[in-house]
């Protein structure tokens, strides 16, 4: 009877090995173990269709049941060998004596009925188990330590390629967003582009207008000095023209007349002075 509530304890206090301590979420999809391969459900099957999880059903209450775990530590034990559990079980139903009364029972049980038999070998038992009492007490932290150093290296490199893929995976998607911000800089980079073609066109623009107003101004400015040039060779003409005909109309008593004139304004301007 006790073999069997033990057993049935570990059985549903160990979960097996392939099976998963975190539940499964839309976005997080789990690994569970079969007997045949790895089925990553949530992720499509080589069919195409999505393979589902065969721990997760629709009626599964996580809450109160939830998933089995695998204890990477041992059990409380009591006396070196005796689960914690088994105490419990007994508090619940006898209290707090009844495990060493229990025990006192079958020890007092098989010694009357010879089930033990207690003969002169029997302290040979007890100095094997002081033995191995004094051996856990001087060896045991060490060898847990060293057994579970090589646990380590062992977890480890089962996850060595896992943890590489996990960071192959995590550098290529950092990557993917820095190709994303580079991407997104691209329209900036654009934006600028147009900014110094419109700005090419507007001095190309100012220079052409500028030599446009250039030839425009020379050629007025030719016009100009053309009319002018024009209007002092006709005023010249004109003032030639008017003298010589002037001088062609005067006589000599004139020409004597003007100059005594002349000379009386010269003296009166003279006199005013």
């Amino acid at each position: 009877m006790l073999s069997r509530l033990a057993l049935r304890s570990e059985l549903f206090r160990v979960a097996p090995v392939c099976a998963s301590v975190v539940r499964t979420t839309q976005t997080k999809p789990e690994v569970a173990c079969t007997n045949e391969s790895i089925i990553v459900p949530g992720f499509p099957k080589p069919n195409g269709l999505p393979q589902p999880n065969p721990f997760d059903g629709p009626e599964r209450d996580l809450v109160n049941f939830p998933r089995m775990v695998r204890l990477e530590e041992p059990a409380k034990t009591r006396y070196l060998f005796v689960p914690e559990e088994w105490f419990e079980v007994f508090y619940k139903k006898t209290g707090v004596t009844g495990p060493y009364v229990l025990a006192a029972g079958i020890t007092t049980y098989v010694l009357s009925k010879e089930i033990w038999v207690v003969e002169h070998e029997f302290p040979y038992v007890l100095a094997t188990i002081g033995l191995f009492y004094i051996g856990w007490k001087k060896f045991g932290a060490s060898l847990a330590n060293v057994l579970d150093k090589e646990i380590d290296e062992y977890e480890a490199s089962c996850n060595a390629s896992r943890k590489g893929e996990i960071d192959g995976l995590t550098e290529s998607i950092e990557n993917q967003k820095k190709e994303i911000w580079r991407t997104e800089a691209q329209k900036h980079v654009i934006q600028a582009k147009r900014e110094n073609v419109a700005i090419q066109l507007e001095a190309i623009y100012r220079e052409r207008a500028l030599q446009a107003y250039n030839q425009v101004k020379r050629r007025l400015d030719y016009q100009l000095d053309l009319a002018n040039l024009t209007r002092t060779v006709q005023q010249r003409h004109m003032v030639n023209w008017i003298i010589e005909n002037v001088l062609k109309s005067l006589t000599n008593e004139q020409e004597k007349q003007s100059f005594k004139k002349c000379m009386v304004d010269l003296q009166a301007l003279a006199a005013k002075a």
